[in-house]
């Protein structure tokens, strides 16, 4: 069903490998996530190794189904090194610009947190919950009695506790994948073989790979800017690696009189 290409087929294998131990080891194999910079856990080196490691079945076979699909056509016009290079390099891209984005959300997080700190109210407490938090239940009672009783030490204290658990835990939350490569696997495709109609297993009615590829970059920023309650997909690490994907690609066509 599949031609393998050999960078491909070592690819899939390296990933394959990985997640398994990963269902062997578990959280001891968590350092080579990508976490955010904010983190005490995060390390320059998991800009590579995080799009190696996966969050499930589901999410590695996705991932590893688009790479078999349309790494070997990619492999065959620029051979081994140059789609190993593309691969590395839109995967580290997505995970730096990925990073970016948490930083800046982050810092937002941060600010609200301590606006709250300084002054405990339900409604300060209510706006972090909102905007950091929407799919958390119960915090709009907590905020209630905040602004009923602001004087109240035991209750600041406890909503203090979760206010600081939610920022922890988004800290500490990183990003796995291959999906950042991926997606730039993807423009590449859509770039090079504009007109090659695809059947997508959600879709089963020819579409074009350059409207494809259009209207998911579409659905990815939308979802990204408009985050469903409780989505935890690195939307901006897919729009990232179709970003960086098309800036490489306009180097390499510029930077050689036959590109390929």
């Amino acid at each position: 069903m599949f031609n393998l290409t050999p960078t491909v087929r070592i690819i899939l294998f390296i990933n394959i490998g990985v997640y398994l131990l990963q269902t062997q080891l578990g959280p001891r194999l968590d350092f080579i996530a990508l976490f955010p910079v904010f983190s005490e856990l995060f390390k320059p080196w998991q800009f590579l190794t995080y799009m190696f490691a996966h969050g499930g079945f589901m999410h590695i076979l996705f991932n590893m189904f688009g790479l078999i699909s349309f790494g070997p056509l990619l492999e065959q016009r620029w051979g081994g090194n140059r789609f190993l290079t593309f691969w590395l390099v839109c995967g580290i891209g997505a995970g730096v610009l990925y990073s970016g984005v948490r930083y800046y959300e982050l810092k937002k997080m941060n600010e609200s947190r301590i606006e709250f700190i300084n002054e405990p109210s339900g409604g300060n407490f209510a706006d972090f919950f909102r905007a950091n938090a929407p799919e958390a239940r119960g915090y709009e009672v907590v905020a209630t009695a905040l602004q009923r009783n602001a004087q109240d030490k035991g209750l600041v204290a406890s909503a203090t506790e979760s206010v600081n658990a939610v920022y922890e835990r988004s800290v500490n939350s990183p990003m796995v994948g291959a999906s950042g490569a991926l997606f730039g696997i993807l423009f590449a495709f859509a770039y090079l073989f504009p007109n090659t109609e695809l059947i997508m297993l959600f879709l089963p009615i020819p579409i074009k790979a350059k409207y494809l590829v259009f209207f998911y970059a579409l659905f990815e920023l939308y979802s990204g800017v408009h985050r469903a309650p409780g989505d935890n997909v690195a939307h901006f690490a897919h729009l990232g690696g179709m970003l960086i994907g098309f800036l490489l690609l306009k180097f390499w066509e510029h930077t050689r009189t036959r590109f390929y």
